[in-house]
């Protein structure tokens, strides 16, 4: 069964309802699945770390019939049994072998009161232990996505919540926009945010404040490969998209990089449309005073009327991103070729 909302994950996260023997957590964001197989874990099973309660396999060892003896067999302690298989490549015979002891364990042939947990990568549709998962009636298909903006910054306010510090809105903007995409690594630049804003201190942070935070960001952010298309520079924005990749952020957040500058030349113009002046507009746009004089020089150039053209591209290349399979690295660094040209033929 598939479970994809996020209302609905959250709830079965909070307490899986009894007819639910397992679940498959997957997607590309690694650090998201082991996040929420984490939570769901210490719902099911009181002691998730105790060896007499649970067991913890990796897809080497799905093989030979290790898992289905392992979802045989009976807590020692009494409590539910946790199985718990962690999914660390694509091969083929442990794909199966996962899916084999998934379907005997949701169909009850196993021991019925065991929990199977599963993570994984970003399983294609024509794996055999997706399609088990979603067929089965007892199990919960629980795709992992990347997180929306808007996703991102609820768990940021969370998080510096907890410590009882905060961003403005803009500053929140900002610092969202500048967040790795891989949520393990994420959790690990909140906290480090906390720290440097002082837990305890009750201190809500400006984007000016942040300055001294972020300034250690590497040019080859993705944010800077997009203003670098924007603003005609193509060699410099496919290496620092290049750069990013390398470090671990993919074509669809290069994307949302392209399109987030685009959202903010079209603000920019429109409030300056209606009697703003740039600077003045570029301010209220979230622009960083390092970057304000080249920002101004494509808001210069470019019209509301060029971004409305540009829009669709950047919409299409946003969805083709979300196929599966997909080249999402070859389609960003084709926006951004797209971009720069018209960037070039304004120009900049």
């Amino acid at each position: 069964m598939i479970i994809s909302k996020r209302p609905e994950v959250e709830r079965f996260l909070k307490g899986p309802e009894p007819q639910f023997r397992a679940a498959l957590i997957y997607g590309k964001d690694r650090g998201g699945v082991r996040e929420r197989a984490d939570r769901l874990a210490k719902v099911v099973t009181a002691n998730p770390d105790d060896p007499f309660d649970s067991a913890l396999l990796t897809d080497d060892e799905a093989e030979g019939g290790r898992l289905e003896g392992e979802l045989s067999a009976i807590s020692m302690m009494g409590g539910r049994r946790l199985v718990r298989l962690r999914f660390t490549g694509e091969k083929t015979g442990p794909d199966k072998a996962a899916a084999e002891a998934l379907t005997a364990h949701a169909e009850g042939k196993l021991n019925p009161d065991a929990f199977f947990l599963i993570e994984a990568g970003a399983l294609g549709r024509e794996s055999a232990l997706r399609k088990a998962a979603e067929k089965a009636a007892s199990c919960a298909a629980i795709p992992c996505y990347e997180d929306e903006p808007g996703d991102v910054a609820r768990l940021v306010r969370e998080a510096l919540a907890a410590d009882k510090v905060s961003l403005d809105t803009q500053a929140l903007e900002t610092f969202v926009s500048r967040l790795p995409r891989e949520r393990g690594v994420a959790r690990q630049e909140m906290e480090r945010l906390a720290l440097w804003l002082g837990p305890g201190s009750g201190r809500t942070a400006t984007v000016k404040d942040l300055e001294e935070f972020l300034g250690v960001e590497p040019e080859a952010s993705l944010l800077d490969a997009a203003a670098d298309a924007f603003g005609g520079k193509l060699a410099a924005a496919h290496a620092g998209l290049r750069r990013a990749a390398a470090e671990g952020e993919g074509g669809p957040a290069a994307v949302r990089a392209m399109s987030l500058h685009l959202a903010r030349l079209r603000r920019t113009l429109t409030l300056a449309a209606n009697g703003a002046t740039l600077p003045e507009a570029a301010k209220a746009s979230g622009v960083f005073w390092k970057q304000e004089r080249e920002f101004l020089r494509q808001a210069r150039a470019w019209s509301l009327e060029h971004l409305t053209a540009l829009q669709p591209e950047v919409l299409a290349a946003d969805m083709a991103c979300k196929s599966s399979g997909a080249p999402d690295q070859l389609i960003a660094e084709r926006l951004a070729l797209t971009i720069a040209g018209r960037a070039r033929r304004l120009g900049l």
